[in-house]
């Protein structure tokens, strides 16, 4: 019985550490969208920076979507515009960005 209650109770703290991971992962992901999309719209202004700013977090490891969340409350500009074009740089990025940016300019 006691290894039962023991079990229970392993699962429920699991249980909840993955909630607050989910619950981290989701609220850096939509302060990093911000980030980005200041990134691009400096780095290309006047276009359309959403379908840009999506593809690049797409395209974001866990670890890039907090570092990006980050430097919005560092204020550190110059480090996330650097991440940005590093990730906008990658090959599946791009082909995001060749079908979903490119496409919505091109009608």
């Amino acid at each position: 019985m006691k290894s039962i209650l023991i079990s229970g109770f392993v699962f429920l703290l699991f249980a909840g550490c993955e909630t607050s991971n989910i619950l981290v992962e989701q609220t850096s992901r939509e302060v990093a969208k911000g980030v980005v999309n200041s990134a691009v719209q400096q780095q290309f202004p006047g276009v359309n920076a959403a379908p840009y700013t999506n593809c690049i977090i797409d395209n974001s490891s866990s670890d890039e979507l907090f570092r990006l969340a980050q430097s919005a409350l560092d204020r550190t500009n110059d480090a996330a515009v650097s991440l940005v074009l590093e990730i906008a740089s990658r090959p599946a990025t791009s082909q995001c960005l060749a079908q979903n940016a490119l496409g919505s300019i091109l009608g």
